[in-house]
């Protein structure tokens, strides 16, 4: 449990306990009077502690611990709505799509610290490891970056965060789009220095990352409904950020950190007009939206801010954050055209969705909703007001992000960078590819009809898409989950034991043939006596009857007799106490099982000949095992100093002079526990068999 804090840990802990603070807020008024406000609160909560634990962490086992929380909380939360079967499927999905990404991201961390030869992030940054070096490099790359693609919604692992709009706004406003998604991000930003500045990680951050930029913008075209709308253009985003996480110059590491908070400022504030939208006009379609301005100043007002800072306007901080994209991307090693042209489409997109999700509702003519639109109560209001007023503020006033920006985009290069943040740089290329952007993007908004009709011919090709293989593999596991249960859980106790029975046998034969042939034999002679032969006639004799016997009571009784048989071995060869054991025990269960038998219907031979033969080799096979793993045992006695150091310390530690009875009680006391639980269970059982008849079940 070690934690550490930098500017780029800093930058994230402002986040998530500043916009919490406001989701917080907003939550009181959005589920004012909802049965289970307080679990969502408690779920909330566990989140943003989970969240602010992965940002911390130094140890690579902390983090791991509060990154598979920030998922389950999560899937809680996504699930909030659980009589909802969609809700539960999202729930799910985002679940099982992170869970499984944080499995490769635990073997690249371990990788790592092996690499590295500690487990603490700050010692490997300062460690002179070549971590790029490493004949591990690549498959320690490839797990990292799997477990952060597979969190930050990286096609093609994106489909789970716009199913993942089930959740209730609040927590689609802090999880997916200013926090939990954003957890990739920091996590690439961490290792950076260490695994950062080769061409594995250029080409893989690069690419997907434009990819998914592009890609989700592209996607967000088609979109009607607020919520996922405002999601697809969240995966954009966080594309972005990973493409110039990527790019590997020191511009870079400064337009991630600012290109962070604008994103988390504007889409944060977007969710929760959204979510007011919804909540006080019982409409989620943006095509149904429109007039909003005068009934809903207040919401109006930080939808405006928003969207303008989205879109990349000046004096907003989002302006800011384009531009630093845009120089990013223009100063990229490799591939700076591309990169360049990637951005500049994305962003033109960006402003379709922030005209459609931030600016038609309140312009235009006023349009019908079902419900009489007026403005959210106070407690909705304060939270998207002061973060869409922030994203001014920080615009006009960058100087005050700068220190903040400079120590985490150190923390991301690896080394001291200074930066000043200013609104004007003067007429240069990323100006003038900003008016190309806002040209382009007027251009969509005003030929959207066109371009929804083409986004619509892509619909057929979405069936074959992620979330289609998704479906696929989800259903092919629960039809392998049917098939083997009706196999396996069949209800018939005799299937449950050939089963057990056959799996040791095979394990336990595997590995006596693995020791060779022939089998040992032990050295010491058997001297067998007149009444050593009698006992083994009785018990062979009392075993066959035991099969043979048509008769349960009869059956019962030959088992009885091999078991005080048993019993008898023990008092001809020295052990009396493990004798009256077995004495008592045999009693007890003979007495349980006539009992139990005694209210079964008549015997009926179900069997057929052929499962007869089939059980009969299944014991004979037993038999011959554990034959042979006694004699296996007997020639060769292993730990030969566990005997003498039993009865050394008898007397002297435990206190006891009987050995076996200081090995049950004292050195092997839990597993004495455990058996007297098994017991006391056994008890119970044969408690309710006797008590529960079926006359008295008839009668209740």
């Amino acid at each position: 449990m070690s934690f550490y804090l930098d500017g780029l840990s800093l930058v994230f802990v402002l986040l998530i306990s500043g916009i919490g603070t406001g989701i917080v807020l907003y939550t009181q008024g959005y589920l004012h009077g909802h049965p289970q406000q307080g679990r969502f609160y408690a779920f909330l909560l566990l989140f943003m502690a989970s969240m602010l634990g992965v940002v911390l962490s130094d140890n690579i086992i902390t983090l791991f611990i509060f990154w598979e929380l920030t998922s389950f909380s999560s899937y809680l939360l996504i699930g909030f709505n659980h009589e909802s079967e969609k809700a539960r499927a999202s729930a799910l999905m985002a679940l099982f799509v992170t869970g499984v990404g944080g499995l490769f991201l635990f073997a690249g961390l371990v990788l790592l610290a092996q690499t590295a030869g500690a487990s603490e992030l700050s010692a490997m940054r300062v460690s002179d490891v070549a971590f790029t070096e490493s004949p591990l490099y690549v498959p320690m790359l490839l797990l990292i970056l799997i477990g952060a693609f597979t969190k930050s919604a990286q096609m093609p692992f994106h489909f789970w965060l716009p199913r993942a709009m089930e959740a209730p706004t609040p927590a689609s406003a802090y999880l997916h789009s200013s926090t939990m998604v954003k957890a990739g991000i920091y996590l690439l930003a961490r290792v950076h220095p260490m695994l950062g500045d080769t061409s594995w990680w250029t080409i893989i951050l690069c690419a997907v990352g434009g990819i998914t930029m592009l890609g989700a913008a592209a996607m967000a075209l088609r979109q009607t409904i607020l919520k996922p709308l405002l999601a697809y253009s969240t995966v954009s985003a966080l594309g972005a950020m990973t493409m110039m996480l990527g790019m590997g110059v020191p511009y870079a590491a400064k337009a991630v950190i600012v290109f962070l908070v604008a994103h988390g400022l504007y889409k944060a504030t977007l969710f929760l007009v959204a979510g007011a939208l919804d909540h006080e006009t019982g409409e989620k379609n943006t095509d149904a939206l429109g007039g909003l301005r005068r009934a809903m100043p207040y919401t109006a007002c930080a939808g405006v801010l928003a969207a303008l800072s989205m879109i990349g306007l000046p004096p907003f901080l989002g302006f800011i954050g384009k531009e630093s994209l845009y120089g990013a991307a223009l100063g990229a090693t490799q591939w700076n055209f591309s990169l360049t042209m990637t951005a500049v489409l994305a962003s033109m997109l960006f402003m379709f969705v922030a005209w459609r999700a931030g600016l038609k509702p309140f312009v235009g003519t006023h349009a019908q909703t079902p419900k009489h639109p007026h403005d959210p109560p106070w407690s909705m209001r304060v939270g998207p007001l002061l973060l869409a007023l922030l994203g001014l503020i920080f615009g006009v006033f960058p100087m005050l992000l700068s220190p903040l920006t400079a120590q985490a985009a150190s923390a991301i290069y690896g080394e001291s960078l200074a930066v000043k943040l200013t609104l004007w740089h003067g007429i240069n290329l990323p100006l003038l590819l900003s008016l190309v952007t806002l040209a382009g993007g007027v251009a969509i908004v005003i030929a959207r009809d066109a371009l929804l009709h083409v986004t619509r011919l892509m619909l057929p090709w979405s069936r074959v898409g992620p979330t289609a293989v998704y479906d696929a593999w989800l259903k092919g596991i629960q039809d392998i989950a049917s098939w083997q249960t009706r196999l396996l859980q069949n209800g018939h106790l005799r299937y449950y034991t050939i089963v057990i029975v056959s799996t040791a046998l095979g394990l336990i034969g595997y590995s006596l043939i693995g020791r060779g042939l022939p089998f040992p034999i032990p050295q010491s002679s058997f001297d067998l006596n007149l009444t050593d032969m009698l006992l083994f006639a009785v018990l062979v004799v009392a075993i066959v009857a035991a099969v043979v016997f048509r008769s349960r009571l009869a059956s019962v009784a030959a088992l009885g007799v091999v078991g005080y048989g048993v019993a008898m071995i023990y008092v001809l060869y020295g052990a009396p106490d493990l004798a009256m054991t077995q004495i008592v025990i045999e009693t007890l269960t003979l007495l349980l099982l006539i009992l139990a038998f005694y209210h079964l219907p008549p015997f009926a031979n179900l069997s057929t000949r052929s499962e007869h033969a089939r059980d009969l080799l299944v014991s004979l096979g037993v038999g011959a095992v554990m034959t042979l793993l006694v004699l296996t045992a007997l020639s060769n006695p292993g730990y030969s100093t566990i005997s003498p150091y039993f009865a050394e310390t008898a007397v002297e530690k435990a206190h006891g002079r009987n050995i076996v009875n200081v090995i049950l009680v004292d050195y092997r006391a839990l597993d004495t526990l455990g058996e007297i639980t098994v017991l006391a269970l056994a008890g119970l059982g044969g408690y309710a068999l006797l008590k529960l008849k079926p006359g008295g079940r008839r009668r209740r």
